[in-house]
């Protein structure tokens, strides 16, 4: 049976029996985002605005705490803006008012991360998550086979493919939950740059899409169609297929309104992961 229907029909079936858990399968290996003055973690929505930055370091503080600390925020960094919250008696906020009850105070602070500054010594990242670790040799297998492909770099809390220096960026591996999560990450990566010129010349990775836009999601589809496709040729889908459709789950809601979006991401899917595998097909065989 074809392999690769098989893994989108299984993807399918998850999404349409209900949301499986967003993935996200290692952990910040720096810890969580903290003010670098209190050493207290931020909370609440503050935690994704913060870690979604592309700063490795996870201490945060104003333009005041800089300067206070001795050093200074460099000329043309970019604030990240953070809310803090708080419940106050009515008659605290409006003294004309015999109303009882309490209202919510919201405000608006900007910070930018210590790794901004200068003047500033970086202290140590926390401890870090360090989770056992067993490479996979089928999986070392498929990555070693892939021809031309783009310098893995590792280090940092982020996942992802720059398709302007054709570089995968991955966190370590020791700190993801287990060994079949790392590689089907990796594998999502590399699927990606499969759309570099070079290569499969997929004008949604040669292009810039903005977040959530249709070419964006239908690209992070095919990645991760193709991630699955290669996990089950490295025999380890059981492992990493409820993660695929959690992740695709995600992306559902923008491409409904076109029913051959799945089918068509799924053909991309295999073009990727063919290339990746370096397989080539004649015009007689089914494509």
């Amino acid at each position: 049976m074809d392999i690769y229907q098989q893994v989108t029909d299984r993807i399918i079936g998850l999404i349409e029996s209900g949301t499986v858990p967003w993935r996200k399968c290692w952990s910040a290996g720096n810890g969580m985002p903290r003010n670098m003055i209190s050493k207290k973690e931020y909370r609440g929505i503050n935690v994704f605005i913060l870690a979604s930055s592309s700063y490795s370091s996870p201490y945060w503080l104003t333009y005041r705490q800089a300067t206070e600390l001795g050093g200074f925020v460099r000329k043309g960094e970019k604030s990240t803006p953070v809310i803090f919250w708080k419940m106050l008696d009515k008659h605290d906020q409006d003294d004309d008012t015999k109303a009882s009850g309490r209202v919510p105070l919201l405000r608006q602070y900007h910070l930018f991360s210590v790794e901004q500054c200068d003047g500033i010594p970086i202290p140590p990242d926390p401890e870090e998550t360090v989770n056992p670790f067993s490479p996979i040799e089928k999986c070392e297998q498929i990555i070693a086979g892939y021809k031309n492909r783009p310098d893995i770099h590792y280090g940092g809390a982020k996942a992802f493919y720059r398709v302007s220096e054709d570089r995968v960026q991955m966190p370590h591996e020791h700190t993801f939950t287990t060994s079949e999560a790392f590689y089907q990450v990796l594998l999502h990566e590399l699927s990606h740059s499969t759309g570099h010129k070079s290569r499969l010349a997929r004008k949604e990775v040669m292009e810039r899409n903005e977040f959530g836009s249709e070419d964006y999601s239908s690209e992070e589809i095919c990645t991760e169609l193709s991630a699955s496709m290669l996990c089950a040729v490295a025999g380890i889908s059981n492992q990493t297929i409820e993660m695929s459709a959690s992740y695709i789950n995600g992306w559902l809601s923008v491409l409904r309104s076109d029913k051959k979006a799945i089918v068509v991401a799924a053909a991309r899917a295999q073009a990727a992961a063919d290339h990746i595998l370096g397989k080539t097909f004649t015009e007689e065989e089914p494509v």
